[in-house]
């Protein structure tokens, strides 16, 4: 079997990770993500890591490496192929520009 990846934590990135963990507001997939990160970086082996938090090695593995090579911005999902979005910021700055703005007369 093969090597878990060494995952080291700078006291920042350490920072940042227990944030996710305490805000109620964060995405689950990047809770998780934080809780596996902070696991390695105690010592813990991907198949425990992986047993304790009820998902599969592999998965673990995915997100210590990816840690390793890039750090933080190395836990963000990639994207992904398909249809291309259908609004711009441009239109999204527009509408709620718009939404500032009282309503037309005869609209109140």
């Amino acid at each position: 079997m093969a090597k878990a990846t060494p995952i080291e934590v700078s006291e920042e990135q350490r920072e940042i990770l227990l944030c996710w963990l305490r805000s109620g507001t964060t995405e689950q997939r990047m809770v998780e993500r934080a809780r596996m990160i902070l696991a390695a970086a105690e010592g813990k082996g991907t198949i425990a890591i992986a047993q304790e938090m009820g998902t599969r090695p592999a998965r673990v593995s995915r997100w210590r490496t990816r840690f390793a090579r890039q750090g933080i911005p190395g836990l963000a999902d990639i994207p992904r192929k398909g249809r291309p979005c259908r609004y711009t910021t441009q239109t999204e700055r527009r509408i709620l520009r718009l939404l500032d703005e009282p309503p037309p007369k005869g609209l109140r």
